[in-house]
């Protein structure tokens, strides 16, 4: 009898580097893909039917290859098309069920992403960017923009960003208010 324990799915994803858009599917199990992308034995992952775009040119097709593996460490963020992709609301808030959406804006040396970080309890900037279990922070409703290039701008359900490339970490609801 030839059964597998877990059951895998393709899943259309949307993957941005310094200098590339590669957009594809990723194999995942029950997991989601932030069950791929937080999963510390693997370094690299595969895109599979993935088609390649330059971030200045995000429109343009580059190539076109049946896979392409893509090093995680040297990600900025994984688009999902669905909030639902990035797997059970379990493993996404790290099984807490009371959670406060905070909109804030996080800035990479390539990207600015504005959209809802979820926290449990009380948000805590330190136990979120040191953080060794998730190397991908979840974002929700976010938008993604290229800084250099302000015509690359990504809407997405859910995004996954690389806790380790964040320059800047900003809540919106603590925005200077402005005086007259």
């Amino acid at each position: 009898m030839d059964t597998s324990p877990r059951t895998y799915r393709f899943l259309p994803v949307d993957v941005y580097t310094s200098s590339y858009r590669v957009v594809g599917k990723v194999m995942v199990s029950t997991n989601g893909i932030m069950g791929v992308m937080n999963d510390i034995t693997k370094s690299h992952l595969e895109i599979h039917d993935a088609r390649l775009a330059r971030i200045h040119m995000p429109t343009k097709l580059v190539d076109h290859f049946e896979v392409v593996r893509l090093v995680k460490t040297q990600l900025f963020a994984i688009c999902a098309a669905r909030r639902e992709d990035l797997g059970p609301s379990g493993i996404q808030r790290g099984g807490y069920t009371n959670v406060t959406a905070m909109p804030a804006r996080l800035a990479t040396p390539v990207y600015e992403i504005e959209g809802k970080i979820e926290v449990a309890g009380r948000f805590d900037f330190a136990v979120m960017i040191t953080d060794k279990t998730r190397n991908f922070i979840p974002m929700y409703e976010a938008t993604l923009t290229a800084i250099l290039i302000p015509n690359l701008k990504a809407e997405t359900a859910g995004a996954l960003i690389n806790r380790e490339k964040v320059d800047i970490f900003a809540l919106l609801n603590q925005r200077a208010k402005e005086e007259k």
